[in-house]
């Protein structure tokens, strides 16, 4: 009976002890964060394994997305490192664009960058990438291939290719690889087309350079390309429109503060027929620019109808590496107009069935064979039959 009567106490006081614990501790709760709350009870009473890093990133996501914003973003650490590096326009790699081959070798080299560590190591286009740092190609993602590719700069990557039924092994040098802003070429009847591929780092730069190579060329007018173009930074947009545009109100925004900030240009603008092509797929300052073009009469917009983007967002990069990307401000055009959910209405209103969309999303569409450019050309010629 003793013996009972001592287990019993030692049963109440381990019981009473787990219950002033447990007090303590859902008292501690109850002046933390429902969030908090939430990972400290997982974290100490969850019984099976718990990746805290992943459901703080589900966790983020998911508050990003109850906003009902469709601009604003939560990226992991390692997306958010991609994003940043892809707004710089620059990579560390070896140089290489590739694509699944079809027969389920690889990866297709459809093009070496000139003057990469790829071609230097002599990598050439045609080639299948079978390999990389030992590990085979083949069942990986284009994604996931790109992950064994880049490292840190200056290291080296080993890599096998497929070449004329032979499997040549090279080590190629990681290095900085400065991704092309725009592209340009000169057509019949002296018209430069200028693709902007997006307004992110060095796009100014460019696109005046392209501007000014293309005049010596011989160029009497100029279209620009914006479709599928994402946008990019405000400050690249409103260095590009003051090279274009005469003297006035280049862009305007209105931030979360209610702090509002006007662009001018100056009285110097390059004194030239111009027409800008966008599509649906044209995004923030892809939008704006053409906005811009035609509310000062500069040049014919031609195309579809733009996205409609009229928020800026500010990145904010999170203590884990983790970055949040949210709408924080307005955009308007000189004019003052808004573009959300509206987008640009084109002068000339020119569709294109899917299989031509598609064409000239991968770049494969020749510009006399694209319908959108081709109405551009006679806009500026002026000839229904050009």
């Amino acid at each position: 009976m003793k013996t009972f009567l001592r287990v019993l106490s030692y049963i109440t006081t381990a019981l009473v002890a787990a219950a002033v614990t447990l007090y303590l501790f859902t008292g501690s709760l109850s002046r933390a964060s429902k969030l908090e709350q939430v990972e400290s009870l997982i974290k100490a009473c969850f019984i099976g394994e718990a990746d805290m890093e992943a459901a703080e990133d589900a966790a983020a996501e998911a508050m990003v997305s109850s906003l009902g914003d469709r601009w604003s973003y939560y990226l992991n650490a390692k997306d958010f490192a991609a994003h940043m590096e892809q707004s710089e326009n620059a990579y560390v790699g070896i140089g290489i664009t590739i694509a699944a081959d079809e027969e389920g070798r690889g990866f297709l080299v459809l093009v070496v960058q000139e003057g990469s560590s790829a071609q230097e190591a002599g990598i050439l286009p045609g080639d299948i990438v079978v390999s990389a740092q030992n590990q085979s190609a083949q069942g990986l993602s284009v994604s996931e291939l790109r992950d064994l590719v880049r490292g840190p700069e200056g290291s080296t990557v080993d890599i096998e290719v497929l070449r004329e039924g032979q499997v040549l092994p090279f080590q190629v040098e990681r290095r900085q690889i400065l991704t092309p802003v725009v592209s340009a070429q000169l057509l019949e009847g002296d018209i430069g087309l200028i693709s902007i591929y997006n307004f992110d780092s060095r796009c100014a730069q460019e696109s005046i350079a392209a501007i000014e190579a293309l005049r010596e060329q011989g160029a009497a007018a100029l279209i620009f390309d914006v479709r599928n173009n994402p946008g990019g930074y405000a400050t690249e947009l409103v260095t590009l429109l003051d090279y274009l545009l005469p003297e006035g109100v280049l862009f305007r925004s209105v931030d979360y503060t209610g702090k509002e900030q006007v662009d001018y240009s100056d009285a110097a603008y390059l004194d030239m027929p111009i027409a800008v092509v966008c599509n649906q797929n044209s995004y923030s300052a892809a939008e704006f620019f053409p906005a811009a073009i035609q509310e000062y009469g500069a040049g014919t917009v031609v195309g579809t109808p733009t996205c409609g983007k009229g928020y800026f967002q500010y990145t904010f990069q999170l203590s884990d590496g983790s970055g949040l990307g949210l709408s924080v401000g307005k955009y308007f055009t000189p004019q003052g107009k808004s573009l959300a959910e509206v987008g640009i209405q084109p002068d000339i209103l020119v569709e294109v069935d899917e299989e031509t969309d598609q064409a000239i999303y991968y770049g494969t569409l020749a510009p006399e064979n694209d319908p959108q450019i081709q109405a551009a050309v006679r806009a500026l010629t002026k000839s229904p039959n050009a």
